[in-house]
């Protein structure tokens, strides 16, 4: 079986989207099938193995946040060449342009993931429009969460639901822990929370003035506050070493999540969570963190710093939550899209 394997948003741009298709794509060739992933972005050195770019991007505001997508007609024709030989495609956001509309055009059994916790008006324009139904045919329908699946009319078919998926082994280890660090692990847009964030932080630095911050993943100029300090873009052993170094992460986000894999990479990484109450991020954590509304500064000032002064408690929460992550370990979630190609090339 040849899977392709499609991503809407640049391939080299950091995301859990393009975080997934990869790790999906490595694991698919592991179990000895063959796959390509296709998706927006430029030939680059650091494009992944077996990755077919199809051109340029331009970013689109939406749901908050900026998305890296490929608009250039050229991008269509480039889409379908790459999946001419699969035996059945895999479309990530079927519904974004332009790598999702180009896959969907193309003749061959189909499995589409829904990722986005989109607004309740798109599935009422969803509702008014049959053409997009027709489009979707008879494609194996999943969505990563039961936000995600929200949106989906109940006449476009079953719907799974196959939440997102991450290495847990590769979080697991061998590091000082160290007792007064938090992390926050994001890309600098409001929905993120990394404002909220820092002004939690200067409340903790109150109650414990040895307390740091490391912000992974966004860089800000100017001054940097007392004790934080910001680590950029990072992958692979890298992150995973600065989480399991921490003692506590901080999720601040502000919505528009319909996951939460950042959650799950603290929570294998050991440490204890201190996150918004989104409903996404409940079915991630669970009992197994600590949540607080939406925007309430006072509210994660206040959890950190009582976690931060009970060490004890803090190692609970991060063994706790390090037990439940499990169950969003690649070794269960992968047999069951493993299953949705072979049904739908079934079908197809």
């Amino acid at each position: 079986m040849k899977v392709g394997v499609v991503c809407p948003y640049d391939l080299l741009a950091p995301g859990g989207v393009q975080q997934l298709c990869i790790e999906l794509a490595d694991l698919i060739r592991e179990g000895g099938d063959d796959c390509v992933v296709v998706g927006p972005g430029r030939l680059d050195s650091k494009t992944p193995e077996g990755a077919v770019p199809v051109g340029a991007t331009i970013g689109v505001r939406a749901n908050d946040s900026v998305a890296p997508v490929a608009i250039t007609p050229k991008a269509w024709r480039r889409m379908k060449n790459a999946l001419d030989g699969v035996d059945v495609v895999h479309i990530h956001e079927p519904l974004v342009p332009l790598a999702g509309w180009a896959a969907l055009s193309v003749d061959k059994p189909k499995v589409l993931t829904f990722h986005a916790d989109a607004p309740d008006w798109v599935g009422v324009a969803y509702k008014t429009m049959p053409w997009l139904g027709r489009a979707i045919g008879d494609s194996v329908l999943t969505a990563v969460s039961p936000s995600a699946a929200r949106s989906i009319p109940d006449s476009w078919g079953v719907l799974r639901i196959i939440p997102n998926a991450i290495n847990v082994s590769a979080f697991n280890i061998d590091v000082e822990r160290i007792s007064k660090r938090i992390a926050f692990l994001g890309r600098d847009e409001p929905r993120k929370g990394l404002d909220v964030a820092l002004e939690a932080f200067t409340q903790v630095r109150d109650v414990h003035p040895d307390a740091e911050l490391i912000v992974i993943g966004a860089e800000r100029a100017g001054t940097t506050p007392p004790g934080v300090s910001y680590k950029g873009f990072v992958i692979g052993s890298e992150k995973a070493r600065l989480l399991a170094s921490s003692s506590v992460y901080l999720a601040p986000n502000t919505g528009g999540e319909s996951f939460g894999i950042v959650l799950a990479e603290a929570m294998a990484a050991g440490c204890a969570v201190v996150a918004s109450d989104l409903e996404a991020f409940r079915a991630v954590v669970g009992s197994e963190a600590r949540l607080v509304p939406v925007g309430n500064v006072a509210g994660f000032a206040s959890e950190i710093a009582e976690l931060l002064a009970d060490p004890e408690a803090c190692r609970r929460l991060g063994n706790a939550g390090r037990a439940r992550v499990q169950r969003f370990d690649w070794s269960h979630v992968f047999d069951e899209y493993r299953s949705a190609y072979e049904d739908a090339i079934a079908g197809g």
